[in-house]
């Protein structure tokens, strides 16, 4: 349960700051940090990685109980192909134009994680698992800090363009394919996907801690113990490695990972050792449905960004500026209005991931 209201909290929290009323008028907390640095927002993407990681432990773990099968494979592949083309789909929809396809995205990097992160957590135990999390963070570090990137005289982080990441990106997806906004990176690119993966693998990590045979509060104490341990090293390595969220750079990854454990152990404390259990409902019903959710919101959101109205004006406007000029700019100030117009698509979907849930749908691959 408090898996799910953590997985339900994180997905509310990407539909939320993913769909803001006027993209000019946000609050600080709700973007995402220029380049260095960090914001609330920066945790939402890798919490869900961490969650993935969590599934991985619990789902195969059973089935490897039985043995490592071809159904076992099938399984991973299956859900790996599955992912990565919802996540084809949704940066193509609704022109489909291939030519300029973004390739990398959200739920591209899920699958590519967890195909990699499955395939380990089949052939190792918890002490590799970790060898190989730290392994990927300190070959990614030196990449980053020393790799020479082609036509820049000096190659470093603070640029982003002359990264290797940002390289590599352009260099084997072509500039059409890679994200539009940020023009010369990718923020879910290649190379990072290295360290991504360590992020998912912290998820494995908690989640084999969580199927010890400790008592709860000794599992959640733990949680919170080594939440603040990876908090601390993150923070400290980031003086010489800045974490970075578009780069997902190796102090990034660490401090994020600390920051989802003391969230878990949150959520921990409080459904299952307080008994506090009416407050998570609603991150329940979006947690059950996480994958529906995402896809779906996305979908609507490119839609009502496409579908214009004259308005009366020579100028047709989309349905989105419409909606909110006309329902939420006359009665809240730029920034108020951005968030309630970014709540209200958050509670419509709520209610639509309601139907489902009452009627125990749950859209799972």
């Amino acid at each position: 349960m408090s898996l799910d209201v953590f997985r339900g909290l994180t997905i509310a929290g990407m539909v939320l700051v993913n769909n803001p009323g006027d993209w000019s008028s946000i609050y600080p907390p709700l973007q995402h940090a220029p380049w260095h640095g960090l914001t609330p927002t920066d945790l939402i993407f890798p919490f869900f990685l961490f969650i993935v990681g969590i599934s991985i432990s619990f789902a195969l773990g059973k089935r490897i109980k039985n043995g490592i099968g071809a159904k076992i494979y099938k399984k991973i592949f299956k859900r790996f192909a599955v992912i990565f083309g919802l996540g084809l789909l949704i940066n193509a929809f609704p022109y489909f134009e291939l030519s300029t396809l973004r390739i990398p995205g959200v739920l591209q990097r899920i699958a590519v994680c967890y195909l990699i992160v499955s395939l380990i957590f089949l052939y190792t135990n918890w002490k590799q698992q970790t060898i190989i999390a730290i392994a990927a963070l300190v070959i990614y570090w030196l990449l980053m800090s020393f790799g020479t990137v082609p036509g820049c005289e000096v190659a470093t982080i603070s640029d982003k363009a002359c990264n290797l990441s940002a390289y590599l990106d352009r260099y084997i997806l072509g500039e059409a394919h890679i994200w539009k906004l940020g023009k010369v990176y990718d923020p879910e690119g290649i190379l990072s996907t290295i360290p991504a993966v360590a992020t998912t693998l912290s998820g494995v990590l908690c989640g084999s801690w969580l199927k010890t045979d400790r008592t709860k509060t000794e599992r959640v104490s733990g949680i919170f113990f080594f939440g603040l341990v990876l908090l601390a090293t993150g923070w400290i390595w980031s003086f010489w490695f800045p974490l970075n969220k578009a780069l997902w750079t190796s102090s990034y990854v660490v401090y994020t990972s600390g920051a989802a454990l003391c969230f878990l152990g949150a959520c921990i404390w409080l459904i299952d050792l307080q008994g506090y259990k009416l407050w998570s409902k609603p991150f329940i019903i979006f947690g059950m449905n996480a994958l529906a959710l995402y896809t779906g919101a996305e979908l609507t959101a490119r839609l009502l960004d496409t579908v214009r109205v004259t308005n009366g004006q020579a100028e047709a406007i989309s349905i989105k500026t419409w909606i909110f000029n006309h329902i939420f700019t006359p009665l809240f100030s730029p920034a108020n209005a951005s968030l309630a117009y970014a709540l209200f698509f958050v509670g419509f979907w709520l209610f639509l991931m309601w139907l489902l849930y009452r009627r125990r749908i749950f859209i799972k691959i």
